[in-house]
């Protein structure tokens, strides 16, 4: 694991090496495909290229049938594995999209979000009548950057949200079922010696977790709130027991916040068993 990484996986090198050299050949030889009747240069005129790669990639940003499959294979585990008491998807209407009961009666309710890199990470919504809100993020780009986009999230999004809007967000997962497989291995189960849990069609290392705070950091009342521990935010901590999670691999996030004249500016620190793994400069909160 890289000690200044925000994520302790990285992205598969060659496979990414791939998908760039394909990405090359597809835009230079798309137009022997198909039978569009175009020569070279009428193809590319024609926004017909254009065309069919922004509908593709559409389709695949769209749909979240599959992630809704996966969440679906998991939560039910945890359920028959006596690590939740039972769950519920919370509707097309509301800002977050499960509702998750622990064992004690308390209620969790869960975000989930795509790679964490764009503006839709800044939707989102705590329920009132819960107890704790995390957010689960789910990316299967095989070409995308694990530590950008965690980074990206945690720091440049949610970092401000929490601040501006004063979201309270207990949590962060980063786990999807491309997670340990050849186009990412996860350096947890291969240096760490992790554990893997079968579900379903997939077979898991444990999630990267992300503890924030338990309350709005304020410039002067509040300036660093410490993280929650794990003990505290009971969803975390079944996901991080029902998958074999170790201790040493949990993250600690804080936000530091300061005024400096008209601007207020946060100071976003990750630490992995203790130890600083990525830390901010003071940014300002650019909010609109």
């Amino acid at each position: 694991m890289t000690a200044d990484s925000p994520i302790p996986c990285v992205a598969n090198a060659e496979l990414v090496k791939q998908i760039q050299v394909f990405a090359e050949v597809l835009k230079t030889q798309a137009h022997l495909l198909g039978e569009h009747g175009l020569d070279e240069k009428d193809f590319y005129n024609s926004g017909l290229f254009r065309g069919a790669i922004e509908r593709i990639r559409g389709q695949f940003s769209a749909t979240m049938a599959p992630k809704r499959e996966f969440v679906r294979h998991v939560l039910n585990y945890m359920q028959d594995q006596g690590a939740i008491r039972n769950w519920s998807s919370a509707g097309e209407a509301n800002r977050h999209d499960y509702v998750v009961e622990l064992l004690d009666g308390r209620l969790s309710a869960i975000e989930l979000k795509g790679a964490m890199d764009g503006n839709n990470t800044n939707i989102f919504e705590r329920p009132p009548h819960v107890h704790e809100f995390i957010m689960w993020s789910i990316s299967t780009n095989l070409g995308g950057s694990p530590p950008h986009n965690a980074w990206s999230g945690i720091h440049t999004r949610l970092s401000a949200d929490i601040i501006s809007r004063s979201q309270q967000l207990d949590g962060l997962i980063i786990w999807d079922w491309v997670c340990g497989t050849a186009g990412r291995p996860c350096p947890k189960v291969t240096a760490g010696g992790a554990p893997t849990t079968v579900v379903g069609p997939y077979e898991l290392p444990p999630p990267c977790i992300y503890l924030f705070p338990a309350t709005i950091p304020a410039p002067r009342n509040n300036p660093n709130p410490a993280p929650q521990t794990i003990e505290q935010v009971g969803i975390l901590k079944a996901f991080h027991q029902c998958f074999g999670g170790s201790d040493h691999h949990l993250h600690s996030v804080d936000f530091a916040v300061e005024y400096k004249g008209v601007e207020t500016l946060r100071t976003t620190t990750i630490r992995r068993d203790g130890i600083v793994v990525k830390q901010s400069l003071p940014t300002p909160i650019q909010r609109t």
